[in-house]
Parts: structure tokens; sequence; C-alpha cells
């Protein structure tokens, strides 16, 4: 088995692992769009053979989650190239597709589950549901002509479902050949390197804490498709006494998930539609997602009449109507939970001083998505590999100095499992 990394050896991000068997047929893990990528910016697909145009060696593509910088890419891939995702990220994307049309549409051949191993030509894939801030998130291990890689995908061990970290780490495949490692938190100059993260059960708490100290609304702008996220977020109202707001959005890709997760019908959730998705829904003529939501939808003025009832989860493009409507006013707290380097952009700049400007104070509640530098330690130690093979990180270079036996490979070079 041989693997060429075509993008991330280098970077955080974009993703995209071409896998080879002995007999030439060959899987793609991930196809991502690189993160350094403007929205606007055209990316063109990595050079892999049967992308563009067809050639029967390459067995298809297995999506490992549902972030952008490991699918973004897979809508310019030749349609009859066979796709692998798990079923509930699937079912998210193509729920999201009409509100968020980076999100693509999937059409898989086959769906990852849970330790249920897959057949594909000459390899065996056993996904395993790991701990991410995407939802149905999967680490792969790869056999084929007697070796084994195990891909971690993105993953951590500080998130709601932390215990499967905790189960890998404790029953680890065996004799893994290489691991592919992603290490977003192995940092140029070792800031990184002893620090961990806040759990979302302990984020929970701050909210809750946060909301009985705050007289107004709580207004958190985050990712709809961050589910850890939602879970915290309703839970911190409910446990506060307030009633959680979703945007249309939000609860069409919560509706999509499971029945578990907080969602229309579930007790103390309302929904708002805000006017840009009202238009959307116009224009589309797609008035049954309104209709479907309409014993709970919720408007502006009862928003309006009591806002210290309320904790929103939203879109940050929601904030200037809610100002508008006084739904958010000095009185209550906007909060950032999403990746603090997102506030230093154009847009996150242009929220800030929108806030300041009506005397909202914005304070930041979130947790890193990504495993720390100790958690990857321990996942080394428990897998033992032959080598391990850095990905997803700004700093590969740095691997040698934390983990043993370290492999370092650049993009597009062959190499041998």
């Amino acid at each position: 088995m041989r693997i060429r990394i075509h993008r991330g050896a280098h970077e955080i991000g974009g993703n995209c692992i071409e896998v080879a068997a002995d007999d030439g047929r060959r899987l793609v893990l991930d196809v991502g769009r690189p993160l350094s990528a403007g929205w606007d910016e055209v990316v063109g697909l990595p050079e892999v053979s049967g992308f563009a145009t067809p050639d029967p060696s390459l067995l298809g593509v297995v999506i490992s989650h549902p972030h952008l910088d490991h699918y973004g890419l897979v809508s310019q891939v030749a349609e009859k190239v066979p796709i692998y995702i798990g079923k509930e990220a699937a079912a998210l994307l193509n729920a999201a597709r009409f509100f968020s049309p980076v999100s693509g549409g999937f059409d898989p051949v086959g769906h990852l589950q849970h330790a249920q191993e897959l057949t594909v030509g000459p390899f065996t894939i056993t996904p395993h549901l790991n701990d991410h801030s995407a939802y149905d998130a999967y680490s792969l291990l790869i056999e084929a002509d007697g070796r084994r890689l195990f891909y971690t995908g993105d993953i951590r061990a500080h998130g709601r479902k932390h215990k499967m970290f905790k189960a890998l780490v404790k029953r680890p495949p065996a004799d893994v050949n290489v691991l592919m490692m992603e290490g977003t938190h192995v940092r140029v100059g070792g800031a990184h390197d002893e620090a961990t993260f806040e759990t979302e059960s302990k984020l929970e708490k701050r909210f809750v804490k946060l909301a009985k100290e705050t007289e107004g609304a709580i207004v958190t702008f985050g990712s709809m498709q961050n589910i850890d996220r939602l879970v915290t977020v309703y839970r911190a109202a409910k446990r506060s006494g307030r009633v959680l707001i979703m945007d249309l959005y939000g609860a069409t890709v919560a509706a999509a998930t499971r029945s578990s997760i907080p969602q229309p019908g579930f007790k103390g959730l309302r929904v708002y539609v805000p006017l840009l998705q009202r238009i959307k829904v116009k224009e589309a003529a797609e008035f049954w997602r309104v209709q479907d939501i309409a014993s709970c939808r919720v408007f502006p003025e009862e928003l309006a009449a009591d806002p210290g009832r309320f904790v929103f989860h939203v879109p940050s493009s929601t904030a200037r109507e809610l100002l508008k409507s006084e739904v958010l006013d000095a009185s209550g707290v906007a909060v950032w939970s999403l990746w603090e380097g997102y506030r230093s952009t154009p847009s996150g700049k242009a929220l800030e001083k929108l806030l300041a400007d009506k005397g909202v104070e914005l304070v930041s509640l979130h947790t890193s998505g990504h495993a720390s530098v100790p958690d990857l330690k321990k996942l080394v130690e428990a897998l033992d590999p032959d080598r391990v093979v850095p990905i997803h990180s700004e700093a590969t270079d740095r691997f040698a100095e934390l983990f043993p036996r370290v492999e370092p490979h650049t993009d597009r070079a062959w190499w041998a499992v």
C-alpha cells in the first residue's frame, strides 16, 4: 500500500490523501477546500487520476466529516466517482444546502458507521466515530496488502463525545503501521505544547453563569452545524430558566440529525426566521419550511417584549436586525462562540463595531474542535504505531519534538506504508 498527501502536509485544512493498493486500485480520503482560500477564490482539484475524467482504478472518495476543509471540493469531482460519508453527516449537509450553498449535496453510495467494516475493492475501511466539533465525524482505519493506516481525521477529547476518544485509547486497533495524525495545536514556537482546552460541559456552566448575571438577552453567534455547541447552549438555557431561540437554518439542520438533538418540538425551544431567510423561502416558494415550524415560531414583537427570557443560538448575520428590533440592547450580551481568529476578519471587526456602537458587550465562550498536544500524546502512546505521519498542521516540523517515530512527508510525493 502506498500513500501520497495532495494537500495538508504543511497546512491546517484542505486535506486530501490518495491511497493505492499494490494492484493499482485507489481510494481518496477527504477532498477539502484549503482554509487559506477566500470565499470567492476558485480552488482547483488536486491532480488525482479519475477526478476529472474516468479512471476505473479510482474506487471512491471517503469523507471523514462534514467540514469544508475536508469535503469542500467534492462537488468538483466527476459525478460517477463513488462517495462514502457518515449517514447523518450527509443528511446534515443536504439539509444545510438550502441556506448555505457551499455545503453542497451528497448522494453517497455507502455510509460510514462506527466499527462497521466497509469493503471497497482491496481496501477494508473501519470507521471510528470520534469526538470533534463536526457532527458524525470519523477516524478511519484503512487496511490493504497486509498493511494498516489509521487516519485520525479531525479529533479531540474534550467535547460531548469525549467517551469515544477514551474508548479509542483504551481499546486501540492493533498493529498500526502508520498513524496519520492531525496536529492543529502543534504550533510554531510551542505555545500550545502543554495547553488543555475547556470541555463543552464546563462551557455550559459558563453560559449558565452568564445567563443568570445578565438582565437582557444572551445572543450566541456560532456555527449552525456545530451540534455539540447547540446542545451546550440549549442545556444552559434550560438550566438558567430561559428559552432557546434558533434560526430556521439551525432548526433545519438539527431536525436532519436525530431525535435526541434539540430541534423544533423540544420544550423550551422556539424558532425565529430572520429577514434574509424569509426572503430565501419566498423566492424559492418553499413555504413548507416555515409551515413546519409554525407551532414553535416566535416573532420579533414577542422577543422584544421580554428579551431576558431568551438565549439565542444564531448566525452573526442576524445581529443587525436583533439590534434594530431592540431584542438585543445594552442590557443583554452578545457571545462569540466561534474560533477567535474569525474576530480579526473584516466581517468580525464590523460586527464588533456594530455591537459597540449600541453599547452591547461581546464576550467569547468557545472551545477548540481539535485535540490538545497532551491528548495527542495519549493517542500515539495507545496506538503505538510504527510511524507517525503529520497532517493538518502548520508546524509539522515540530512533531518530532513531541512524538516518537515521526516520519514527515511533503505534498504530492508517494511513499510506502
